[in-house]
């Protein structure tokens, strides 16, 4: 786990990253520019000039930031790596916006909870690869033990036993559930995970959208949200095809217009200077 402070410089560093994208400025004088503006007593100017070299070497992000474990989670690097994914349909400016909020709150109380369920959300989300992203999310220093063994059941059981089933089983509203009714009470070696309110709301959520199921954890509990992929804006891309398509009946109705008042169409005028016939 890093100083607030670096979770405070990471979220701004993703920010502008993601912001500064759209004017369209080379990536790797946007990486510079962002550097500057960190903080120097942070580690993350040090890991910017890393990725900076990465980014002249390879043309990746992701690469680098496998190399730097300690700095950057497994799970940050897992969804660099998806939107640097030529054959994906994974947004660059999507995934900046995942870590700007996810170190965002880290850096504010953060509960265990709360990250696996926003980096869960992510993968669901954005219909990420579940195998590879559990197994990032695992290896995160933010989990335990207990954590990390349970994730791996989840890895192997996603599709096969619904979500909020594994989170209410975990919960202390199971818990207190089972002995109101005199049911068998869970080993040693099953983990209480969740609190009691998550246990609630999971109950509630059985056999539904997993996404409703995050969006009522978002409302009750103050978890945070995972941004939503936006429609592409064809406008700036259409309006000068749109152009160059008036452009061409224009001039085909001035070719129709001679043809009608001279009998035939003077084609002279497309004859360059200079360049005379046989």
């Amino acid at each position: 786990m890093l100083n607030r402070e670096e979770y405070i410089e990471q979220a701004y560093f993703f920010r502008c990253m993601g912001e500064r994208m759209l004017e369209q400025i080379p990536m790797q004088e946007l990486l510079s520019s962002v550097r500057d503006e960190i903080l120097a007593t942070t580690n993350l100017p040090h890991a910017v000039d890393f990725l900076l070299a990465e980014l002249r070497h390879s043309g990746l992000f992701a690469t680098a930031m496998a190399q730097i474990p300690h700095y950057f989670t497994p799970f940050q690097t897992y969804v660099v790596e998806e939107a640097e994914n030529e054959r994906g349909r994974f947004d660059l400016r999507i995934a900046l916006e995942i870590l700007r909020r996810e170190a965002e709150y880290r850096g504010s109380e953060l509960s265990v909870q709360g990250v696996f369920l926003y980096q869960f959300e992510t993968l669901c989300r954005n219909r990420l690869r579940y195998d590879r992203g559990l197994g990032a999310m695992s290896r995160d220093p933010l989990f335990d033990g207990a954590w990390r063994k349970w994730i791996t059941q989840v890895r192997r059981r996603i599709g096969i036993i619904d979500l909020a089933d594994m989170i209410y089983v975990t919960s202390e509203h199971y818990l207190v559930q089972q002995k109101r009714r005199g049911g068998e009470l869970p080993g040693e070696d099953h983990p209480i995970l969740f609190g009691d309110k998550e246990g609630r709301i999971a109950l509630a959520n059985r056999t539904k959208n997993p996404l409703f199921l995050f969006a009522a954890l978002q409302r009750h509990l103050g978890y945070p949200e995972v941004p939503k992929p936006k429609p592409i804006d064809d406008a700036p891309r259409l309006i000068p095809q749109m152009m160059r398509m008036i452009e061409q009946l224009e001039q085909r109705i001035k070719l129709m217009e001679d043809e009608q008042r001279q009998g035939a169409i003077d084609l002279n005028r497309f004859v360059a200077d200079g360049g005379g016939g046989s």
